[in-house]
């Protein structure tokens, strides 16, 4: 299955904090975005073999059936269920990757997790390496979000953001935020209700954003999602902390904000959309039983 962006980017993953505001590469060059619909996705059956086309296709159907009854009992308090893929030869993984297809959601874990959700929502094809050779991983994981990157994304992130003694010039309305991030870290794990700070609706500097961007950090984690608008969301170095931003179709930022939350609600599947994916698989597969 092909990855619609390219993970060794140098200029991925980090925040933007404006429109035309990134600033460019030694070498002159800019960040580029993945390519995204103006419209929303929807699922269309993918074109498979006959039955009787299926002769040495027995391992790619059975990981298939597998990942349908894990599907239909999904609960969200059950452990994430996997399925190898490595044991597949070329032709049954074909299978495979034709049904699951490409969806609305793809996420970078620095450069050794890739995952990209299938055509059925809450199905992850999940793929890890070592510096971006062979893979060491290669698994389909049913659920609201690909465990292996939520175990990870976090792991070494500051609890506490620092205020300096001295904000800079041209800084006015970042340092009072700083506070309020900090109130509310690891609150949402708690109530489950993320705290968002909408930075389009605040007046504030290019230097302001810079702050917050420095004072947070940059993360590893990038998601991109097609689902709802155009989304970028980005991890920081701070504990549960993303920034969220959603372009138009001319690439402008339009919605720039930071949540604090484990993963935001865009990037991840709900319970009725996973039940929804378990009848389509279901019928899919139906044709060879």
């Amino acid at each position: 299955m092909s990855n619609p962006i390219d993970p060794f980017s140098p200029s991925l993953p980090g925040p933007l904090v404006g429109p035309g505001s990134q600033p460019q590469d030694a070498d002159g060059g800019t960040l580029e975005y993945m390519q995204m619909p103006e419209g929303m996705m929807t699922f269309a059956a993918p074109d498979l073999p006959e039955p009787e086309e299926t002769t040495g296709l027995e391992n790619g159907l059975a990981v298939l059936d597998q990942l349908l009854e894990s599907l239909e009992t999904f609960t969200t308090t059950d452990a994430p269920a996997r399925h190898d893929l490595t044991h597949l030869d070329p032709k049954n993984l074909d299978l495979v990757n034709q049904v699951l297809g490409e969806g609305e959601v793809s996420v970078i874990g620095g450069s050794q997790i890739q995952a990209q959700e299938a055509v059925l929502a809450g199905v992850w094809r999940v793929r890890r390496s070592a510096d971006g050779d062979q893979a060491e991983a290669d698994y389909i994981e049913a659920g609201v979000f690909p465990s292996e990157i939520l175990e990870t994304v976090f792991k070494d992130a500051q609890d506490h953001v620092v205020m300096p003694e001295k904000a800079g010039p041209n800084i006015f309305n970042a340092p009072p935020l700083i506070p309020e991030i900090n109130e509310h870290l690891g609150i949402p794990r708690k109530t489950g209700v993320p705290h968002v700070i909408n930075l389009s609706l605040l007046p504030h500097t290019e230097e302001d954003l810079t702050f917050l961007n420095e004072r947070l950090g940059r993360g590893s984690v990038t998601i991109l999602s097609r689902g709802y608008g155009n989304c970028r969301i980005t991890s920081t170095q701070t504990a549960d902390t993303w920034w969220v931003q959603y372009y138009n179709s001319q690439d402008s930022l339009i919605l720039n904000t930071i949540e604090i939350s484990p993963v935001p609600d865009v990037a991840c599947a709900a319970s009725e959309d996973i039940a929804d994916s378990a009848e389509r698989l279901g019928e899919i597969l139906e044709v060879y039983r």
